[in-house]
């Protein structure tokens, strides 16, 4: 036994010795029992490699999520957590002490100080915190089209109008500009339209439409609109030099995935886009930890799929870290999947044949041991317990460990109403985004223009029954033969090769080659400056 242990320790000790700036996950456990003193740590110089924290319902966690966010605003590394439950605003005030918590830190070997940390809330709907907006043109045609979940057909549509907008320099801010486009493209600037882009069967228009209405039901009519959220808000550190914790409120949120996954491809799109370029650096600039990541997932189409696949592997060169947590990796596709450095499994249950499946594939997302039989130990890990493998310093996977976690510092429960009212009101950013702002965009120039053409239709009927009046009781009889026309019928092209090149066919294929960025990066009317949220 004796032997074995100390070939334990001295694979803890050599895979998890680190030179430079770390964080302290907890100590490890052998046997079931915690070993004292023997730490499992993360380097700071990593956490950019992106991560996975697993686990069934119950087991942790959260917690984990929480510890991560503390360790790391103490290091002065901001964090964006995505709060689906509601759970997490106790991060923001200290914790209380207790004979449990004393007992798991002695095993660990580090004293225990109750803190809170700075954080700051953010809300997508009506929940308190700074609310995060962007306008219709920063979204995009296509991510636009994607949430209302239209086809291919009515996505064109879509596309066409975004056009339109940005040929007459009228800013597309929310769903209202919007709408009133669409239906001017079937009224007043039907003919317009049709000279430009080639006709919009009232059928499509009418479905887009009524999708834009269910948008609004699921609250979307708070989200668009101005003043847009700046990304560099969520890199910011307090007067001590600790990391800014930005909790994004979304209780309300969990049955709106495809809002929800559209949001933090957009997200992620703009932070990739903006941020500069960091190499690997000491320590990330911002890491994010996307609660109940399976949501992203389950309502993104293919192409945002390969897209945010494209943006994890290159968005570590921005400083940015991106930690997923849910209940099983494999909610998480195997391309996404095979580039977490970090991954923190908490215990899974064996109810049934389908739990034993997923508990067996479960154990080949980790490295081998000669410690540990990966799927008993899967089943036997108590709370505040995890399966820990991380990349070291040199960018190489550390051996697997069981290890017992360090508490956390921060309260371990929720903020009451007035506590979380009190933090959004000490807020130093709240200011700018607060006030909604409602300049002049498409629906107010439309309006207006709209106005002026029922001006103008009104004085020529008038003047035509002035003329009418005015003209001899006596018209001149009409000539019996009509002429002939001389000009000869031109021949009449096929229908594909009018469609393949109309205009509407040329706006439509230029669209749908454009890659998710590259419609990111459009510069449309009413585009913030860089830095701006979408």
């Amino acid at each position: 036994m004796g032997s074995n242990l100390d070939k334990f320790k001295k694979s803890i000790q050599d895979g998890y010795a680190v030179k430079g700036e770390s964080l302290l996950l907890g100590t490890a456990i052998l046997d079931n029992e915690p070993v004292d003193h023997l730490p499992v740590t993360i380097p700071l110089k990593t956490l950019n490699r992106h991560g996975l924290i697993a686990g069934a319902t119950g087991t942790g966690k959260t917690k984990t999520l929480q510890i991560l966010a503390e360790r790391l605003s103490e290091q002065g590394v901001p964090t964006l957590l995505m709060d689906m439950k509601g759970d997490l605003s106790g991060i923001a005030m200290p914790g209380t002490d207790n004979p449990a918590i004393q007992e798991r830190q002695n095993h660990i070997g580090e004293s225990y100080t109750p803190a809170g940390c700075p954080i700051e809330f953010l809300s997508l709907s009506k929940e308190p915190g700074i609310p995060l907006r962007a306008t219709v043109s920063e979204f995009g045609p296509i991510l636009f089209s994607k949430i209302l979940e239209l086809n291919d057909t009515q996505s064109g549509i879509v596309s066409i109008l975004f056009k339109f907008c940005d040929d007459k320099g009228w800013p597309l801010l929310d769903l209202d500009d919007f709408k009133k486009v669409l239906n001017y493209s079937q009224d007043q600037g039907k003919s317009e339209i049709t000279s430009l882009y080639g006709q919009i069967a009232p059928a499509s228009a009418s479905t887009i439409l009524r999708r834009i209405v269910e948008l609004e039901h699921q609250g979307a009519d708070q989200f668009f609109g101005e003043p847009s959220f700046d990304t560099d808000d969520l890199v910011r550190v307090d007067q001590s030099g600790k990391g800014i914790v930005s909790i994004l409120r979304l209780t309300d949120i969990q049955d709106k995935p495809k809002l929800f996954s559209t949001f933090m491809l957009c997200l992620l799109a703009e932070i990739y886009a903006t941020f500069p370029e960091m190499g690997d650096s000491g320590k990330p600039k911002l890491v994010l930890f996307i609660d109940e990541a399976h949501l992203i997932f389950q309502e993104a189409s293919k192409a945002l799929l390969s897209q945010l696949e494209s943006i994890i592997k290159l968005i570590r060169s921005k400083g940015v870290g991106i930690y997923f947590c849910t209940q099983r990796p494999t909610d998480i596709p195997e391309a996404i999947l095979s580039q977490l450095g970090m991954k923190i499994q908490h215990s899974l249950r064996a109810f049934t044949a389908k739990d034993r499946k997923d508990i067996k594939l479960t154990a080949q997302n980790y490295p081998l041991s000669d410690f540990y039989k990966t799927e008993e130990v899967l089943t036997s890990l108590g709370m505040g317990q995890a399966l820990v493998t991380v990349l070291n310093e040199k960018g190489i996977p550390t051996p697997l460990v069981a290890t017992l976690l360090v508490a956390p510092k921060s309260r371990m429960n929720v903020l009451t109403e007035e506590e979380i009212n009190s933090v959004v009101k000490g807020s130093q950013v709240a200011g700018k985004y607060q006030e909604r702002i409602n300049r002049e965009s498409a629906y107010e120039i439309l309006n207006e223009k709209i106005a002026r053409l029922e001006e103008e239709q009104k004085k020529e009927q008038a003047e035509k029954q002035t003329t009418k009046s005015q003209q001899s009781p006596f018209p001149k009889q009409a000539p019996s033969a009509k002429k002939t026309s001389t000009r000869s019928a031109a021949p009449k092209k096929s229908a594909l090769s009018q469609a393949v090149n109309s205009p509407v066919g040329k706006v439509v294929a230029r669209e749908l080659t454009r890659g998710l960025l590259g419609v990111l990066g459009l510069k449309s009317t009413g585009r913030k400056k860089k830095g701006s949220f979408f």
